[in-house]
């Protein structure tokens, strides 16, 4: 087979990358979140950093197609756009960061990343203070470091968005976006540094098909009435994934940042 030779992966390696695309993409179909924080911590020991991240970024701009029109219809379009704005403004801070650690620090970066706002998420911590403009655009601003250091950019985002008194629809509607927003960010971002390959885009090609399969499924699961079930599904295999990725288990990168 011709992809697992260009890629560098063995069977095996290559089967971890196709299952963590696919999980990836149910998760964020019916929960509007939680690709990046499955597929990096899976992907990232057989991809390197920035080869997860460009594969997650290729795939994820097709992933979430079939849900996009449903979530433009309920978003508020003004914070999305003060969300975009933020995160493109520290964007390239982050990614510089990125460039300056080992690839196992990124690894804990991203596990322990995704466990601690899991921890938040079933604590139930909401804030309770008065929403303004510059504060929206803040949070993108966060999203965007955690994005480019981590390749996390949700976390902030839906933190921020899971504590505030709106209905489930918005919620999932704003963070699905944005989201889909950041990828186009953060792939011009990879590209003017000179990180995009022939590679990487094959690879994130590839991966577009069972992912996008994952968030129709996903989407037509979600069900407004059955978010708590939903959620709890959700929480449970980023857990899993965040455990599975971290450099305890023995499993050597085979790419390192160069």
């Amino acid at each position: 087979m011709w992809m697992p030779d260009l890629l560098g992966q063995s069977p095996t390696g290559l089967a971890v990358i196709l299952f963590a695309a696919t999980l990836g993409g149910i998760v964020r179909g019916f929960s509007g979140f939680g690709t990046a924080l499955i597929f990096l911590p899976l992907a990232t020991p057989f991809l390197g950093p920035f080869g997860a991240l460009i594969g997650l970024t290729i795939m994820d701009i097709f992933g979430p197609l079939p849900n996009l029109r449903r979530a433009w219809r309920a978003v508020d379009r003004g914070d999305l756009a003060r969300l975009l704005l933020g995160c493109a403004l520290i964007l390239p801070v982050g990614l510089w960061v990125l460039t300056q650690v080992e690839p196992e620090v990124f690894r804990y970066a991203v596990s322990f990343l995704a466990l601690f706002m899991l921890a938040i998420l079933i604590l139930g911590l909401r804030y309770q203070g008065r929403v303004r403009r510059a504060m929206v655009t803040a949070i993108g601003g966060a999203a965007g470091f955690l994005g480019g250091v981590a390749g996390l950019p949700g976390p902030a985002v839906i933190l921020f968005y899971m504590s505030r008194p709106l209905p489930v629809e918005v919620i999932r509607a704003t963070i699905l976006l944005f989201l889909f927003g950041f990828d186009f960010l953060i792939f011009g971002s990879l590209s003017v540094m000179g990180r995009v390959t022939f590679d990487s885009v094959v690879l994130g090609l590839a991966l577009s098909v069972p992912n996008l399969l994952g968030n129709w499924l996903g989407g037509w699961l979600f069900n407004p009435k059955k978010e708590k079930l939903y959620r709890t599904a959700a929480y449970v295999v980023i857990a899993l994934a965040a455990l599975s990725g971290l450099p305890l288990w023995g499993i050597e990168d085979i790419h390192a940042v160069e």
